[in-house]
């Protein structure tokens, strides 16, 4: 068996990680060890320990423990299962505990097909995801299971682990004469991704390629933990959750004037294969959504930036992220427009939509005028300063002002202008030979 299967974890304390959801005092601890377990879904990345988990409940628990993988298993193996737990219910009164990993790969119809069986008790369901159940798993299933999160590893984790296998006598290196070097175990916890598994099959394949010293002694070096990585496991799926979570982590750093940040993210994305296009479209949106009218030429920038990702592809296109990254979470910020914008949606929504008043109605066919469409405009090019106060929108029909530009940038500018305009006398028209002038 392989060193990573060798090592899986067969209680309780010997499982790693993962303490705000199986620690101590942990409302599913208790419930293990009391063989009292609801049904719940393990969510999580590759590695972590839910499949593990699992397994230990199945050695704790006095109920029946069914496993299948939603890959290869379908409704007749589901119908086989439930018939089996009927059975020992009706029979002995025993319960049935269905594991199902990658449960986000059983379509609605086999997830339906479960739902009555589990909320009447005839099944305890863990269902095992990569995936985000509130996605990918049906609403009624997961109303009747509870979500609990597991987290990658940590590094303080993956050492426990890599240490532990070192150590172990029987199921892992420690009668195998292997030693590991300080920089070579820092470098598999490093490249492992919070992902146990993937450590332990570097750790393998590293002690099978060290070379024996004088004494036919293995030393895994640090050039002997590189070759079995290869490359780093990034843990990055284009339509999972790290995807989302990286643009997340990403459009926050820029909109929180983090330079840095942003662009170690943009780097994440790009060494995973992110559409590049992807990341230029949402610093276009972001550039309007909180850099707006504080810089107006970020929305240039990032315009000019999406055009040229789009022109000539990557690698190059990576630089030309890179410095419309910079220039966004460098600029000033302000979502004035985007609150304004919100603020009249909402009027609409609870107000209704106003008639439009008759002098800002089009009046470009005589006839209309007889309607009294147009009547009363003042025209503002025919005004000092080319502006003249008059009504746009109706008074009744809005809450207050929309737009409140802020003092960041040249929206500042944008506000003394607004505040000079509101605190102005009424504007003299201009006369025959002003317009000449």
């Amino acid at each position: 068996m392989p060193l990573a299967a060798r090592m899986r974890p067969m209680t309780l304390d010997e499982f790693v990680g993962q303490s705000s959801v199986i620690g101590p005092g942990t409302m599913l601890r208790q419930a293990i060890e009391r063989d009292r377990l609801m049904s719940v879904v393990f969510w999580g990345p590759p590695g972590c320990g839910k499949s593990t988990l699992a397994s230990i409940i199945a050695r704790h628990t006095n109920a029946a423990f069914e496993s299948y993988s939603a890959v290869t298993s379908g409704v007749a193996d589901v119908r086989k299962v439930i018939e089996r737990a009927s059975t020992r219910r009706r029979v002995d009164g025993r319960k049935t505990i269905l594991f199902v990993d990658e449960i986000h790969r059983w379509n609605k119809a086999q997830q339906d097909a479960l739902l009555p069986h589990v909320e009447n008790g005839t099944v305890i369901l863990i269902g095992a995801t990569t995936e985000n159940p509130y996605f990918e798993v049906n609403a009624p299933l997961i109303s009747r299971s509870r979500v609990l999160r597991f987290e990658p590893l940590t590094p303080g984790d993956l050492r426990i682990v890599i240490e532990r296998a070192m150590a172990d006598p029987v199921r892992g290196l420690g009668g195998s004469g292997v030693r590991i070097e300080a920089d070579a175990l820092d470098h598999i916890v490093s490249i492992a991704g919070g992902d146990a598994r993937t450590a332990l099959n570097i750790l393998e394949a590293a002690a099978q390629t060290a070379e024996p010293d004088a004494d036919n002694r293995r030393h895994i070096k640090l050039h002997d933990a590189e070759e079995a990585a290869q490359q780093r496991a990034l843990g990055y799926d284009r339509r999972g959750d790290e995807h989302y979570d990286t643009i997340s982590a990403f459009i926050k750093s820029v909109r929180g004037s983090d330079p840095d940040a942003a662009l170690y993210w943009l780097a994440k994305m790009l060494r995973a294969g992110e559409d590049p296009m992807f990341i230029a479209r949402r610093l276009v949106v972001l550039a309007s959504e909180d850099i707006g009218n504080a810089d107006p030429q970020g929305l240039v920038v990032a315009t000019a930036a999406a055009q040229a990702v789009h022109l000539i592809g990557l690698p190059e296109a990576r630089i030309t992220l890179a410095q419309a990254t910079t220039y966004l979470a460098a600029a000033p910020k302000s979502n004035a427009a985007y609150v304004a914008l919100e603020r009249a949606l909402a009027d609409i929504e609870k107000l209704g939509p106003a008639p439009v008043p008759l002098h800002l109605r089009n009046a470009a066919h005589p006839a209309l005028g007889q309607f009294g469409h147009g009547k009363g405009y003042l025209y503002p090019h025919d005004y000092r300063g080319n502006w003249v106060e008059q009504e746009y929108a109706p008074p009744s029909a809005r809450s207050g002002p929309y737009y409140e530009p802020t003092d960041n940038g040249y929206e500042s500018r944008i506000r003394a202008r607004m505040e000079a305009r509101r605190a102005s006398e009424a504007v003299e028209p201009l006369t025959e030979a002003d317009k000449h002038s």
